[in-house]
């Protein structure tokens, strides 16, 4: 019982710690973000938004909170996309072109100037997260990625890059779903 005990304590310990660098370190960019995603929707434009495994639920979970609502019901619903939600559309693009364009390609048909993409990867090198990138910056987009310690090659063509201070995959989805979280308010607030 007392090995669980030290787990638990350790990993809460670990998140406290990097969550802690984090604010040191990145509010301004969390803030940046905000603005740049309430500056979107203010201007009739919409967001992208894409991972995968854990934060394609991720991505699913925070268009829903624009959609919807996040606290206040009392909003418009704001313009957002998880490209990772239509099985069908993925699958079909996975068969004919590739799995390495299975957003790149929604980026082509769904997006145009103005519109932000966010790429949420642990690695930060998620390939058809990528190329999405990529192809965004080439439309005019805003292209915003939350990563893990390195940026890896998303944070080459991203605007601004979340990048959170670990290596451990599990630590660096609690942080992207409570800085994700900290952004819906934010932009909630201004609807």
């Amino acid at each position: 019982m007392s090995m669980d005990i030290n787990t638990i304590n350790n990993r809460l310990d670990e998140t406290l710690e990097v969550l802690t660098k984090i604010k040191k370190e990145q509010i301004e960019l969390i803030n940046e973000v905000a603005k740049t995603l309430t500056e979107t929707f203010k201007s009739g434009n919409k967001l992208l938004i894409c991972g995968n495994g854990g934060s394609a639920a991720d991505a699913q979970h925070i268009a829903a909170e624009f959609i919807g609502k996040f606290y206040k019901i009392d909003r418009p619903a704001l313009p957002a996309i998880a490209l990772n939600t239509n099985t069908s559309i993925i699958t079909a693009i996975g068969n004919d072109f590739g799995y390495e364009m299975t957003f790149s390609r929604q980026v082509e048909g769904l997006g145009q100037k103005g519109d932000v993409f966010i790429a949420i990867s642990t690695s930060g090198s998620s390939v058809n997260a990528f190329e999405a990138a990529k192809l965004a910056k080439e439309k005019g987009m805003k292209v915003i990625s939350f990563t893990g310690e390195g940026g890896g090659k998303l944070a080459e063509v991203s605007d601004i890059t979340i990048k959170i201070p670990s290596n451990n995959t599990p630590i660096i989805q609690n942080a992207h779903i409570s800085i994700l979280h900290i952004i819906c308010e934010i932009v909630e607030n201004k609807f």
